[in-house]
């Protein structure tokens, strides 16, 4: 018996967990046009047998990441964490540091569950002030140094100020946006799954 549950478990994928908000959680599109849909696709071409969980909630702010991923961790037993949060920490003005202890709490009990970690950095609007995105986009560079993990500065690079490729509400990347969002990924991804 217990040998027959260490084979089964031997020939289980790897997992990549997507855990971030609605940039993630394809909101307000098909979900197989997301990129999430779209990695999954890509892995499978590159030869990677890792599938794809996307564990993405819309409005998720680092405070809410924070409290659920040890339940995440324990459900899906992820390889890969893609860290896709603070936007919504941003635009409610919430404070810089508050953030990024939350993210380093995701991330510490990430990578000590054995799972890698990469960090995809997101900007805020202009109008919340020089001083405070500043301060906001300098977490994402904080906890990558300290905690040693790949991250790349603006996920929405190419998109953000793109009328053509944001919903109507001017936030939310639209369908067509979905493959620059995984390319803008896909290199710290590549590379953390080279290792």
């Amino acid at each position: 018996m217990l040998i027959v549950a260490a084979s089964a478990a031997a020939t289980e994928e790897p997992t990549v967990l997507i855990f971030g908000d609605s940039l993630s959680a394809g909101y307000g599109i098909e979900v197989d046009q997301s990129w999430a849909s779209l990695l999954q696709t890509r892995l499978h071409e590159q030869g990677y047998e890792h599938k794809v969980v996307n564990a993405s909630i819309s409005g998720e702010t680092t405070e809410g990441g924070a409290t659920r991923i040890d339940a995440a961790l324990s459900e899906f037993a992820p390889d890969l964490i893609i860290l896709e949060l603070g936007g919504n920490d941003g635009l409610r003005g919430f404070p810089p540091k508050r953030m990024q202890a939350n993210l380093e709490t995701i991330v510490t009990r990430a990578k000590a569950s054995g799972a890698a970690v990469v960090l995809l950095g997101i900007r805020i609007p202009s109008n919340y002030g020089t001083r405070y995105s500043a301060q906001f986009e300098n977490v994402f560079r904080q906890v990558s140094t300290d905690l040693d993990v790949k991250w790349i500065e603006f996920f929405m690079e190419g998109i953000a100020l793109n009328d053509n490729l944001l919903q109507e509400d001017r936030i939310h990347p639209n369908a067509d946006a979905q493959p620059i969002l995984l390319d803008n990924a896909w290199p710290i991804i590549n590379a953390t799954l080279q290792k």
